[in-house]
């Protein structure tokens, strides 16, 4: 869980690459491996960066979910 945090109650991450195109070609890669599990992070992209929050709005919390999915996100890199 390194570079991991918790703000706002969601566990929270940054991520940056050399240009718009991989930090693009990141978000797509996660797309993927979420939609794998059904479990949809919060994704936000400018320019060569990559915010991920990840949160469960069934339990209104962090659950195990987010947890593997952070896992699963920080091997893609």
């Amino acid at each position: 869980m390194d570079g991991w945090s918790i703000k706002g109650g969601k566990l929270n991450k940054m991520f940056e690459f050399q240009n718009f195109t991989q930090a693009f070609g990141f978000i797509s890669k996660i797309a993927i491996e979420a939609e794998k599990i059904n479990h949809h992070p919060e994704l936000y992209n400018v320019y060569n960066k990559v915010r991920i929050l990840l949160f469960t709005h069934d339990i209104n919390g962090i659950s195990d979910q987010d947890f593997k999915l952070a896992e699963i996100i920080d091997k893609l890199r």
